[in-house]
């Protein structure tokens, strides 16, 4: 049965049926997503019960799963575990399965009740507009022709009355053949006018209109056949994990077979028996004049208290554990945070524009984060500057929204900004380059740095070395962190004397004039040093000039420096060649 033949005049009744239909698909999915949040929260609970009973580690618990119902218990725990897991197994699907390709039906089927109403209605609006001309054509015929009966009147009475000049009937007599002219037009545009209504009305009625319902009847059936799939599916989630939940529950089972009282009670002999034998018979003792009757004590007692003073140790608590080399550890990690906050000072503190204060590897990394904080500065006010531009715009098309000449000083000030932080990006790139150009290369051998680097601060070389001098060893707890910011105090003076220092070529093979011994792992990540191991032997080769580095060498081509106080130095009193 077709919606298009036996519904075309019910056109607010389906649009209203299909909203319903479309709600209903609606109250469907919130149905599926509540059940999958039970389902989680259900599987979570379940979860958390199986894991709140499981027997904690070194407790009497755990020493209870000797027996086999603690056992089994164990194992149904495990089992409802895993049974959770399918209810989670469900949840997803139904999110998976029917939630989503729901959602994502809904949008679609949305759509297209939309466009199909939207056409129905634009029908509908085109053969009322077509009825009011048909309407209009016909009542302007109705007045034409009453004009015309009533000019034609006019006439005949002016042609009968002889006081009436001739001109007047004459003018009469035009009047009324004008009159019934425009009668005769409209007439004949009347005509064409219920014409084309009548075939379009026909078009409307058998054409138009039954097919827009016919695909509203599609779009309907559709739906009602996706709800039906997706209810089948719903039963198919919950079947899906039957054979494996029916595994679960067998396991449960099975566990609870394998209880065995006997062998529980013999775990129990096995657990607590003595060795004692029991208590003999009581001699009778009899009661002499002047003699007292022993008292013995009774070893009628069903508890353990024979072998419980012996088998319990004196003193039951145990004293808590104490930790060693406490004012030790303090210490250091006062001694490390001193340092870091010189080392802080010297790098964050108050120094040149161009941070030539610091070491070239660190004025490398602050010029670069100078020039991307500028950069980022001049896209916000790059970005500020179009949004005023639009503002300005908007305010020329619609000038009672603001006066576009007050965003002009600010738009001024925005260029400003931007010219002058563009100069400076300029000024710490140049900086830059020369930094980049003036650090080695990592084909370069690893050189030692001439000397200590000045700061503005007299007293910033003497705060290094002393924290130098303080840092101690930790137990592993040196990081290449703590090595670069001792550098703070080491850089490439920037000294004629210094650039004539490394261009004599090649270096000639220094003289080792010691050995050393690693007490500490040592990874050298930065440029110059070198890794070592624990318990490593090594050639000392220049010894610590007050920064807190030794060079040493590994053989012919391995050098670098690592940290004096990660190794043991034994210096020699006649220096030998490598």
């Amino acid at each position: 049965m077709s919606w298009g033949s036996e519904l075309w005049d019910q056109f607010d009744n389906l649009e209203k049926h299909t909203q319903s239909g479309i709600e209903f698909v609606e109250r469907y999915t919130k149905f599926v997503k509540e059940r999958s949040e039970i389902e989680i929260n259900y599987a979570k609970q379940i979860k958390n019960l199986s894991k709140k009973y499981q027997p904690k580690k070194n407790s009497k618990e755990e020493e209870e799963n000797k027996y086999t119902s603690c056992r089994a218990f164990l194992s149904t725990l495990n089992e409802l575990n895993d049974y959770a897991g399918q209810h989670e197994v469900i949840a997803e699907n139904l999110t998976s399965q029917i939630i989503t390709e729901l959602l994502r039906y809904l949008t679609e089927l949305k759509a297209e009740r939309k466009s199909h109403f939207h056409d129905g209605r634009k029908a509908q609006q085109h053969i009322e507009c077509s009825w009011k001309q048909l309407e209009s054509s016909k009542r302007r015929f109705e007045r034409d022709c009453k004009e015309a009966d009533r000019a034609q009147q006019y006439f005949e009475r002016m042609d009968a009355d002889i006081n009436v000049t001739k001109a007047d009937v004459e003018k009469a007599r035009q009047q009324a053949q004008m009159r019934h002219q425009m009668a005769a037009d409209s007439k004949s545009e009347y005509s064409n006018f219920l014409t084309k209504f009548n075939q379009e009305q026909n078009e409307h009625y058998y054409t138009l209109i039954p097919n827009i319902f016919q695909k509203l009847q599609e779009m309907e059936e559709r739906r009602i056949e996706r709800v039906g799939v997706s209810m089948k599916t719903y039963a198919e989630v919950d079947r899906e994990v039957l054979p494996i939940v029916g595994k679960c529950l067998d396991g449960m089972t099975k566990a609870a077979e394998s209880i065995e009282p006997k062998t529980d009670s013999k775990q129990v002999v096995e657990s607590y028996k003595s060795g004692f034998e029991p208590p003999g018979d009581v001699e009778f003792e009899d009661y002499g004049p002047g003699q007292s009757m022993k008292r013995t004590v009774s070893e009628t007692s069903l508890s353990n208290s024979r072998g419980e003073a012996k088998e319990r140790p004196s003193g039951g608590k145990s004293k808590g554990k104490l930790w060693p080399f406490i004012k030790n550890k303090n210490k250091l990690s006062l001694k490390l945070i001193t340092l870091n906050s010189h080392v802080r000072n010297l790098i964050e503190g108050s120094g040149p524009e161009d941070f030539s204060h610091l070491p070239p590897e660190q004025r490398r990394k602050k010029l670069q984060a100078k020039i991307d904080d500028l950069n980022k500065d001049i896209q916000k006010e790059m970005d500020q500057k179009d949004a005023l531009t639009k503002m300005k715009g908007v305010y020329e098309k619609n000038p009672q929204m603001g006066d576009p000449a007050s965003v002009d000083p600010r738009l001024v000030e925005m260029a400003m900004n931007i010219e002058k932080l563009q100069s400076e990006v300029q000024k710490f790139e140049g900086w830059l380059a020369e930094v980049e150009g003036r650090l080695p290369s990592k084909s370069d051998p690893p050189r030692r740095q001439s000397g200590l680097y000045e700061t503005q601060n007299s007293n910033s070389s003497t705060v290094a070395n002393n924290c130098a001098q303080d840092r101690e060893s930790p137990d592993g707890s040196y990081t290449e962190e703590q090595s670069s910011e001792t550098q703070v105090k080491v850089a490439i003076a920037n000294t004629p004397e210094f650039d004539d220092e490394f261009d004599d070529g090649d270096e000639e093979t220094l003289p080792t004039i010691g050995t050393c011994k690693a007490i500490y792992q040592f990874e050298g990540h930065n440029e110059g040093t070198i890794s070592v191991t624990e318990g490593e032997l090594l050639y000392v080769i220049e010894e610590d000039k007050g920064d807190g580095w030794t060079r040493v060498r590994r053989n012919e081509e391995e050098e670098g420096y690592v940290p004096t106080s990660y190794v043991e130095v034994l210096l020699e009193t006649n220096a030998k060649d490598s």
